[in-house]
C-alpha cells in the first residue's frame, strides 16, 4: 500500500509539472539519475525510431505518456529546463569536507543581490534534498541560455538548455524535494539575464595587444594563447580558456607581465568567442590563481 501511495504521489508531481508546461521525464527511483536508456543500448524503436533521443528530447507534457511511464515504477521526476522554458538557479550547499565557515549558495547569492542593489527575487522555490534551494524563472524566448557552474557566485549554478532539475515530490536517501513558496514563476530578472546572456560572437581577426610592459616571451605567449581561445570549438571554449590562461599564469608569477594585462586580454578573447562576461571572469580568475600558486621557479621550469 505504501509503495502504491508513493507512486501515486510521484505521478501527481509529474502531472502537476506538465500542467504548468514543464517537460518531465523519469529519474531512477530514489535517485537524481535519468531512468531512460543510453545511446549504446538504444533499440532505435518507439520514441527513438530513426535515431537515439536523449532525456531532453524525450521529456514530455503528454499526460497519457506520463501516466504510462509512472505506472511502471515509482520514478522520481526530472524537469528538462530548456524545453520547459525555464532557467533554474541552484543555490547549493557546501560539500561535507568544506570549511565550517564556507557560505552556502543562498548566502553568496544574497550577497550578490545586495552588491548589485537588487532584492532576492521572489518566485517559485523548492528546497532540495541537501538543504539547498532551486529558484525557478521563466526564461526569455529570444535567448538560448545554457547551464552554468559558479558563474553568478560561488555555489550558485544555473540549469537551462542541456540541464534538468529534480521536481518537488521526489525523494532521495538524503531527503525530499519540497515546494516552499507560492507556485508563481517569475520572469528571469534583467540583471540576472545580463550576467548569463552569452556575448554575441564578433568577427575574429589577428589579436592586437595594447602597448604594455612585459617581457617579449610573456607577450608572445599571451598573444598565442588568446588566439587558441579564439579558434576553439564552441563545445570546448570554456575549458580552452581555462587551460590557456593557466599556461600564461607562470609569467605573472615570475613578474614578467602584470596580471590585469593577462586578465583583460583573455576577457576580450573569451567574450568575442561567445562566453559571458561573468563566465570569463570566473574561469580566468580560477586559472590564474591555480597557475600562480603552482608555478615553479623560472630556473626549474
Amino acid at each position: 500500500m505504501g509503495d502504491r501511495r508513493v507512486t501515486t504521489n510521484l505521478l501527481d508531481s509529474a502531472l502537476t509539472a506538465a500542467e504548468r508546461g514543464w517537460h518531465v521525464f523519469p529519474l531512477r527511483p530514489g535517485t537524481k539519475r535519468p531512468a531512460l536508456h543510453g545511446e549504446a543500448s538504444c533499440p532505435r524503436t518507439g520514441a527513438c525510431e530513426g535515431d537515439h533521443r536523449k532525456w531532453e528530447q524525450r521529456a514530455t507534457t503528454d499526460p497519457d505518456r506520463i501516466r504510462a511511464t509512472w505506472s511502471r515504477s515509482p520514478f522520481n521526476v526530472g524537469i528538462a529546463t530548456g524545453p520547459s522554458g525555464l532557467l533554474v538557479v541552484d543555490l547549493d550547499m557546501p560539500k561535507d569536507n568544506s570549511n565550517a565557515d564556507t557560505p552556502d549558495g543562498a548566502t553568496t547569492f544574497g550577497a550578490l543581490c545586495e552588491r548589485t542593489g537588487h532584492a532576492v527575487p521572489t518566485t517559485y522555490r523548492t528546497r532540495t534534498a541537501s538543504g539547498g534551494h532551486h529558484l525557478y524563472f521563466t526564461a526569455p524566448s529570444d535567448v538560448r541560455l545554457t547551464n552554468t557552474a559558479g558563474t553568478i557566485a560561488p555555489l550558485v549554478d544555473t540549469r537551462a538548455w542541456g540541464g534538468y532539475v529534480v521536481a518537488a515530490g521526489s525523494t532521495t536517501p538524503a531527503g525530499p524535494y519540497e515546494a516552499v513558496s507560492s507556485p508563481v514563476t517569475a520572469s528571469l530578472p534583467s540583471w540576472l539575464l545580463s550576467i548569463l546572456k552569452p556575448a554575441p560572437v564578433r568577427p575574429t581577426g589577428p589579436l592586437r595587444l595594447p602597448s604594455v610592459n612585459g617581457s617579449r616571451a610573456a607577450l608572445a605567449a599571451l598573444e598565442w594563447e588568446c588566439a587558441v581561445v579564439s579558434a576553439a570549438p564552441e563545445s570546448t571554449r570554456n575549458i580552452t580558456l581555462n587551460r590557456c590562461a593557466f599556461k600564461v599564469g607562470r609569467f605573472v608569477a615570475w613578474g614578467d607581465i602584470a596580471r590585469h594585462v593577462v586578465e583583460d586580454a583573455f576577457q576580450a578573447a573569451g567574450e568575442a568567442h561567445g562566453l559571458t562576461a561573468a563566465e570569463c571572469r570566473a574561469t580566468i580568475r580560477s586559472a590564474l590563481d591555480g597557475s600562480i600558486r603552482k608555478a615553479r621557479p623560472r630556473d626549474a621550469a
